[in-house]
């Protein structure tokens, strides 16, 4: 089965979906949508929850209109990406972990681009004025990270067990 060929990257990708989108939903129930945008902080003057709707690309770039050409990159880079899981060589666990990160961050915003047209975005740091995200952002960036170490690691791709009676003598 295709699945067991790089199973890390399914379980990063269906999990970083799951907890981005259940992140999204309880903010969205939690706070209202106003202006001056609603917050909780959780650290006072350093980090709040802040619900915040986002129409552009990860941390509000390009959020003046016009991208529609992001609902189709979300899931172009994640069709890419199910695709060389499925049809491409196993990969090492770092790389799976990477590309199923990317993965799971690619269509949490993409799925929310196509339904809602925009992105929830909540966590707020508010002591470096960074602009407001989502943990498929976080997913992504932490995706990349791991692609990283997985270049400087260099570490083969574990072989799947083989039957003993396929060896030759």
């Amino acid at each position: 089965m295709q699945f067991q060929k790089n199973p890390i990257f399914w379980i990063a990708g269906i999990l970083s979906l799951i907890v981005d989108h259940l992140t999204k939903f309880w903010i969205v129930q939690t706070l209202e949508l106003t202006n001056p945008p609603q917050t909780i902080p959780l650290w006072p003057d350093v980090f709040h929850l802040t619900y915040v709707i986002n129409t552009g690309a990860a941390f509000s770039l390009f959020s003046n209109g016009g991208v529609l050409w992001l609902r189709w990159l979300s899931l172009g880079v994640s069709l890419g990406l199910m695709g060389l899981a499925w049809w491409g060589p196993r990969v090492n666990r770092w790389e799976q972990i990477g590309y199923g990160l990317i993965l799971g961050g690619a269509l949490g915003n993409g799925i929310d681009r196509f339904v809602s047209g925009h992105v929830v975005d909540f966590l707020d740091f508010r002591l470096i004025q960074f602009p407001v995200f989502n943990l498929a952002d976080v997913s992504i960036n932490i995706g990349i990270v791991c692609l990283l170490i997985a270049m400087f690691i260099g570490e083969q791709p574990r072989r799947p067990p083989t039957d003993p009676s396929d060896r030759r003598p």
